[in-house]
C-alpha cells in the first residue's frame, strides 16, 4: 500500500500548489500534510506534536523575473537511494539577480522540471545542501517557477523547499549541483528543519 499513499501524497501536493490560497494558506496547508500524511517526510516519531516547519517571513523582494537562454548537455546524479543514477538535462539558464541558474529535465518516465539551488544561507539558516524551487516530478507547479512568454521565467523565492532528505536521513535526494549556487542570501522560504 505504500506506492498508493505515495501517489495519494502528489495528488495532494499538486492539488495545493495549483490552489488559489495564498501564500499563508499554502504554507499551513503543506504543514498540514507534512503532519499527517503516511507519506510525510517528517518521521513518524516526530509528528506527534508537530505544528509545521520553519519560514522566512514572506518576501517580495524574493519574487524575480528573468531571461532564459537555452542550454545544452546533461549531469547525472547517483542519489545513492534506491532512483541510483539519475539523468538530467539542462533546458535553460536563467539569468536571475542572483546570479545565473539552469532549470534542468529529469530525463525519465514522464520527466519534470527540477530547479534545484543552494544560496548563501545553506548551512545557515536553511539546509546545507540547499532547498528546491521546483520539482514537478514531484507535484510542485507553478508556485516557485513559473515560465512566462517570450523565453522569461518568474521565480519565487518564498516557494523554495526543503528536500525530503533534509527532515530524516531514510531519504536520498539530488542536491543543487556547482552551477546551481550562488552567493547571495535568499531570505524566503523555508528554514531548517532540525537545529
Amino acid at each position: 500500500m505504500d506506492d498508493l499513499e505515495l501517489a495519494d501524497w502528489r495528488e495532494r501536493v499538486a492539488r495545493l500548489y495549483l490552489s488559489d490560497v495564498d501564500l499563508t494558506g499554502f504554507r499551513a496547508g503543506r504543514d498540514e500534510l507534512f503532519a499527517t500524511h503516511p507519506q510525510s517526510p517528517i518521521p513518524p516519531a516526530e509528528r506527534v506534536g508537530f505544528f509545521g516547519v520553519r519560514y522566512f517571513p514572506p518576501n517580495p523582494d524574493a519574487v524575480v523575473e528573468a531571461p532564459l537562454r537555452a542550454a545544452s548537455g546533461e549531469l547525472r546524479i547517483d542519489t545513492g537511494g534506491p532512483d541510483g543514477v539519475v539523468a538530467y538535462r539542462r533546458v535553460a539558464v536563467a539569468e536571475t539577480p542572483w546570479g545565473p541558474l539552469t532549470l534542468w529535465w529529469i530525463e525519465a518516465y514522464g520527466g519534470g522540471l527540477f530547479v534545484p539551488l543552494r544560496d548563501g544561507t545553506c548551512g545557515r539558516d536553511t539546509y546545507g545542501g540547499g532547498r528546491y524551487l521546483t520539482d514537478t516530478v514531484k507535484g510542485t507547479f507553478g508556485r516557485g517557477v513559473e515560465l512566462l512568454p517570450g523565453d522569461r521565467v518568474r521565480l519565487d523565492g518564498n516557494y523554495l523547499y526543503n528536500p525530503s532528505c533534509a527532515y530524516d536521513d531514510r531519504w536520498a535526494c539530488p542536491l543543487a549541483p556547482p552551477e546551481n549556487r550562488v552567493e547571495v542570501d535568499i531570505r524566503a522560504g523555508e528554514l531548517t528543519y532540525h537545529d
